[in-house]
């Protein structure tokens, strides 16, 4: 490969990498997303160490993250005992799954952390005798009462998208347009 797409190539992949940080997943992951992403045939575990330059375990352990979000699938050669991996290259559907994935046991874990304070702060109201703590125990549960509502509002809007999925209404397509059709899966 000459100079110049090797370049672009690392520069490719240093941006999935920003883009799975953003999201919340290991860099190691959107390295080896990239990695699998442009290669032109199937990579063993081994051709993506080589490439993304982390351990085989940490591939290993990525590479079954990204499977089980639909990110890459496992593809098995005739006479050969290693895994190969091929990119998921519908972006529509990776974000629902991902959005699947992730949304209903990180919301759940914020709201319920959220509930928690606020009782705790609804049990400090009842005895709180000092004006200064008055004071902070109201600004908190107004604080706690607004983060609650914004994560039920997040967590209704995200059910909505995913019905809509489900329904096969597909509005945010017809609404932003389609990407660019699958032809590898």
């Amino acid at each position: 490969m000459n100079q110049d797409l090797q370049q672009a190539q690392q520069t490719f992949i240093q941006g999935m990498i920003r883009i799975s940080h953003f999201w919340g997943f290991p860099k190691a992951m959107g390295a080896i997303y990239g990695a699998i992403y442009l290669a032109p045939a199937p990579l063993s575990l081994d051709e993506i160490v080589e490439q993304v330059g982390v351990t085989k375990g940490a591939v290993s352990t990525n590479v079954r993250t990204l499977e089980r979000l639909g990110m890459v699938h496992k593809q098995l050669q005739l006479g050969d005992r290693k895994d190969y991996y091929t990119p998921e290259t519908d972006f529509w559907k990776i974000i629902r799954t991902v959005l699947r994935e992730r949304e209903k046991q990180e919301f759940d874990v914020a709201l319920r952390t959220v509930d928690d304070s606020l009782a705790i702060v609804n049990s400090q109201a009842a005895t709180a005798s000092d004006p200064e703590d008055a004071e902070m125990t109201k600004l908190y549960r107004e604080r706690m009462e607004k983060m609650k509502s914004f994560f039920h509002t997040l967590d209704n809007i995200v059910a909505t998208l995913l019905a809509l999925d489900e329904l096969r209404l597909s509005t945010v397509q017809r609404l932003f347009g389609k990407t660019t059709p699958n032809k590898e899966s």
